[in-house]
């Protein structure tokens, strides 16, 4: 307890004199304020270093302008701490302020980072809020998905949010240099530029001005790659061999968008098909690879066909390789994360689109590091009867109408900052 309430003082310099942070506007962030008053608990998944402590410091940093008593905030991270409790957090608490939760005097503000490092954190954040939710807004983060498992879905029914902070944005990546290009079309030439710059990021806000190759290599191994695989995700599930793990991600980090074929991998491997399956789905609830569906109307057929799958970061080798396919694989890889593509579509005749897009009508995307070519979007749109459909281009833009067809060129860092928007 002693050393739960040490933690608590140097977590929480609020307690005892001014507190501001140096911050960027995020786009989740004006989705989060508008829940803030709602009783339910707030929850902050995502990727390790993409900025849910500094969201969840900007939400104290609020409270505390808008009126909020500071001392009535509490902040704890898990992350050093995997077997202590939410109870023993707020009993160090009571007796540093000399306070009793159960006098149900005052609003409090209790903020749990990294909270799936505890065993059984559903059920303990149950208690807590069933018995002070009236008293204590909760806001929880969590470098995994929370909500996967079926406990968490069933414990926290009707008590719970979940946002997920993803990488930076082109747009916030803009917002974090500080520019403003506005009309677009003067600036052109250096919002392609930075878009370039952008892709050297891999999304994380602490490499935003970071142009060093060793840096970012060394960043993106160490502080993400390493962390998640050799820490969290043995913390989290039970794995034999974390080696064959680290081999799945790499080869996935390597070839982005690769359609995989479960056994032929597995025996690659040398793993079981279900092994295989299991570890893909650990590193999607880590947030290190994501699943792209082949689009069909009928979500059956979607479950039965062959999925792709793309890392969230990127190879930093084959981020800084100069060769045009590498080149090709890596803004292949932004964009499909960029736009959180959830579809691509391929049929039998190898035809194939990279990205397709289900708000309302599908809208068939894709992507060009080099040479224009229609062919798979035109059969897309002529098997969907879909009028419009995209290119995302490294600079080219123009305008195709083809059978009655209009497909859009568009350059990325356009669409991102305009046609992305509409």
């Amino acid at each position: 307890m002693t050393k739960i309430k040490d933690v608590l003082r140097d977590l929480n310099p609020w307690w005892q004199g001014e507190f501001e942070i140096e911050y960027k506007q995020r786009e989740i962030y004006e989705e989060i304020k508008k829940f803030m008053p709602l009783p339910q608990i707030i929850a902050l998944t995502g990727l390790r270093r993409v900025g849910k402590t500094t969201l969840m410091w900007k939400i104290i940093e609020d409270a505390i302008e808008n009126g909020f008593d500071s001392r009535n905030i509490i902040y704890f991270s898990f992350d050093e701490f995997r077997e202590a409790e939410i109870r023993e957090v707020l009993r160090g608490y009571e007796e540093l302020m000399e306070k009793d939760f159960r006098g149900r005097r005052g609003k409090y503000l209790l903020l749990l980072d990294e909270i799936q490092k505890l065993s059984n954190w559903e059920d303990q954040l149950k208690s807590i809020y069933d018995l002070f939710g009236k008293q204590i807004k909760i806001i929880i983060s969590g470098s995994e998905s929370l909500f996967i498992r079926k406990k968490t879905k069933e414990t926290l029914a009707g008590r719970i949010f979940e946002f997920k902070v993803e990488l930076l944005s082109f747009g916030e990546f803009l917002r974090f240099k500080g520019v403003d290009f506005e009309p677009i079309g003067i600036y052109e030439r250096e919002l392609a530029r930075l878009f370039a710059e952008f892709t050297l990021t891999v999304g994380f806000p602490e490499l935003v001005n970071v142009k060093e190759k060793v840096v970012v290599k060394k960043y993106v191994k160490e502080s993400i790659v390493e962390k998640v695989v050799y820490r969290d995700i043995p913390g989290l599930f039970k794995i034999r061999d974390i080696s064959v793990i680290e081999s799945l991600l790499n080869v996935i980090m390597e070839e982005p968008g690769q359609l995989i074929e479960l056994s032929e991998l597995a025996q690659e491997l040398k793993i079981s098909r279900q092994t295989l399956s299991n570890y893909l789905s650990y590193l999607e609830e880590s947030f290190l690879i994501k699943k792209l569906y082949n689009y069909s109307r009928s979500r059956r057929k979607t479950e039965r066909k062959l999925k792709k799958y793309y890392p969230t970061i990127i190879s930093p080798d084959l981020l800084f390789r100069e060769d045009a396919h590498s080149k090709s694989r890596v803004f292949e890889w932004l964009v499909v994360n960029q736009v959180k593509a959830e579809f691509f579509w391929r049929d039998p005749y190898k035809n194939e689109v990279d990205v397709v897009m289900t708000n309302g009508e599908p809208v068939p995307i894709e992507v060009k590091y080099g040479k224009i070519d229609t062919k798979g979007l035109l059969a897309f749109m002529n098997r969907f009867k879909v009028e419009q459909g995209y290119v995302i281009s490294r600079d080219k833009e123009e305008t195709r109408k083809i059978g009655g067809k209009r497909i859009s060129v568009v350059p990325a860092f356009k669409f991102f900052l305009v046609f992305a928007k509409s």
